[in-house]
This record gives structure tokens, sequence and C-alpha cells, in this order.
């Protein structure tokens, strides 16, 4: 057999935040990626992560980067109410991306985003992290194979501590668009759907709590639901995103079960198996705080530093993708449609919990947008 050259990567990555950085580090290790550029607002910050991945362009203007020659690839990982416009770009010029999720923060926004993507022909990826995980691979397998026969339920509970969410709802100024199933849930729920991906969901029932972010942020709690499809099955999922600062999950502490007429498989994902206690604040997770001296290692989803680079699944995620452009590789990324998707659910479980009546599926994004 006769390999393919690799082609040469000029990458672009917009929004040098946390997911920025860790993306750009690994780009930096990867022998196709020739050219860095980074586009960030905050010029302060583009400097810093420009010179610690040792990029070769920096700007503050991302329509100024995508203009560049060198680039030949992108990752748009701005925060989440901010992927449109960049993305949008970045089809213009038809470069392959890898897109943070969600595509939106609204099902219009997403819907005309994926619109552009299809038209184009641009291969664009979304960046659920969870499917570069071990675990969850051999449960999709199992499902795949028919090991545990026709599935018939699955169940997912997610415990978060408030950082995230309280992070989240500062940087908006949009609050109804945030929510723990959109920015958080959605992680489970992908995971859960492609495992169901040859099903059809057709209605979904929510509801959801306020108690101690709606008063400070306007914002949801917490939000338990079911979403059901067109065969029988079911898919009953729980988030919520207002434990205590003191919760020791550094981001996601997730329970799943998948029954089906053979089989059942369990997947404890909560992170109890390796837990730091210490007198003084350690740097761990999505965002440290004084008050938190116990965390179980291993939950903040991209993975951990260890010996100056990235490990986990983000780390995977990111040379696979550069893989796919390199060499023509097939991954399994999540697709713009599917994110699209996973968009379009949580958003009709939202409106389920704020309407208190089932939603049929799929949502219109005008339903959507009347509601709001």
């Amino acid at each position: 057999m006769t390999r393919r050259p690799a082609n040469q990567i000029g990458l672009a990555i917009i929004g040098a935040g946390r997911v920025g950085l860790f993306r750009g580090g690994v780009a930096a290790r990867h022998p196709a990626v020739q050219w860095i550029g980074i586009a960030e607002t905050k010029a302060e910050r583009g400097k810093e992560v420009g010179q610690k991945i040792g990029a070769d362009f920096v700007t503050t203007d991302y329509r100024e980067l995508l203009k560049r020659p060198e680039v030949t690839a992108v990752i748009v990982a701005t925060d989440e109410h901010l992927h449109v416009d960049p993305v949008l770009a970045a089809v213009e010029r038809g470069l392959p991306m890898l897109i943070e999720k969600p595509l939106a923060t609204t099902l219009s926004d997403s819907a005309r985003v994926l619109r552009e993507i299809q038209r184009s022909g641009v291969d664009a990826v979304v960046g659920y992290t969870q499917r570069f995980r071990r675990r969850w691979l051999a449960a999709k397998e199992k499902v795949r194979t028919g090991a545990l026969g026709d599935v018939t339920l699955v169940t997912s509970r997610a415990f978060m501590n408030r950082l995230v969410a309280i992070d989240n709802y500062k940087r908006t100024d949009k609050p109804e668009t945030i929510s723990p199933m959109v920015i958080s849930g959605t992680h489970a729920l992908d995971v859960a759907m492609w495992f169901l991906e040859a099903k059809t969901p057709v209605e979904v029932y929510a509801r959801s709590i306020d108690k101690v972010l709606g008063p400070l942020y306007k914002g949801i709690d917490a939000t338990a639901g079911m979403i059901m499809f067109s065969d029988g099955c079911v898919y009953h999922l729980n988030i919520s995103w207002a434990l205590p600062v003191t919760w020791p999950g550094a981001v996601y502490s997730l329970e799943v079960g998948i029954v089906g007429t053979d089989g059942v498989l369990t997947i404890d994902d909560t992170h109890r198996d390796i837990v730091l206690a210490v007198s003084a604040p350690q740097a761990e997770g999505y965002a440290p705080d004084k008050n938190r001296l116990v965390d179980f290692m291993g939950s903040y989803p991209p993975g951990d530093m260890a010996l100056g680079e990235l490990r986990g699944p983000m780390r995977e995620e990111t040379e696979q993708w550069l893989n796919r452009i390199a060499l023509g590789l097939q991954t399994q990324h999540a697709t713009a449609a599917e994110a699209h998707n996973r968009l379009m659910l949580t958003k009709a479980l939202d409106l389920s919990a704020k309407r208190k009546q089932a939603v049929r599926l799929p949502l219109d994004p005008e339903e959507e947008r009347a509601a709001a």
C-alpha cells in the first residue's frame, strides 16, 4: 500500500482562552502543523498564548487572521455566544474547521450556520470531546454491535458545582440563551444520542428549577427530562450545575445506564477513583476557587496538564482532527448536523420545562424564537 503524503497545515485559532491554549499547545507539537496564527480580542491574552505555543502571527481581529494566505484550517474557540461570525467567515474561505460546541446559542443561528456549512461543502466538525474517551468508545461499540440487543432505556445523571454556570452567566448579556442543558448537559446528551443514532426522537418532556442561579443571574439550576423515540425507547436525563462550589467534581460527575432487550451496560464516570485533598487551594479544574480543597481528579473534561502537556480527551480529539485534515482519515468527531441536532434537543427540553408541557420534535427555530 502506498501512503499518501501529509498535507501541511496552516492553523488559525480564533479565541485564545482555555480551550484555544489547550488545542494550540497540541497543534504546536503536531508534525503537519507548519504555521499557527491566533486571533484574540484581548490583546495581552493573545500575546501570552502566542508566546506559549510559538505562534507565528497574533491579532485581535479574526478577519485579519483569516485573510492570511498561510491559513488552511481553523479552530473556533471563542465564547459560546460568539461562534457564528467567525464560523461564517471561515466558510466563505472554504476552510475546514473544528468548532467548539455549540454551533450557536440560538436555534435559528445554528440552523443558519448549518445551512452555510452544508451549502459550501466545508468539512466542519464540532468539539464534543467526550467521544474521544475510551469508556464511551467501548460503550458505543457494544451498542453498535448489538451486544445489548435493542436498546430500550438510557439514563444519565450529571452533577456539577456552580463555577461553570456562574462563569457562563457572567460572560453573556442574554442569560435566556444559557442553560445547564445547552452548555453542559449537551455532552452527556451527545454521547447518549451517539449510542442511539439509529433511532428517531419524536418528543421531549422536562422540568427545571432556578432557586440558586435564578435570583442572581436569571439562570437555571437544574433540568430533568425525557426524550421519547419513535420505537418506544426512552432517554431519561438530568443535570444540575448549581451544586455548592465545594462539590469536588472539577466539572463533570456523570453516571450512565444503557438497558437493552439482551443486556445492560452501566458507566460510572463520577471520578471518585482519584481524590485530591489539600490544605491550600490548588489550580485544579475549570475555575480554581479558594474554597475548594478537595477534587475528583480527571473530572475536568479536556483532561489534565502533566509534564508540561495536556493529557486526555481534548488532546486526542485535537490530534485526530489534525490527522483528519493532514491525512484524510475518518474520525468520530461530531458533525455540524449532529451538533445542530443536539442544540435542538436541549432547546426543546428547555422549552418543555418553560411551558410545563411536552414538545414535539423536531423543534422549529421559529417556535424557539417565538417562545423567547
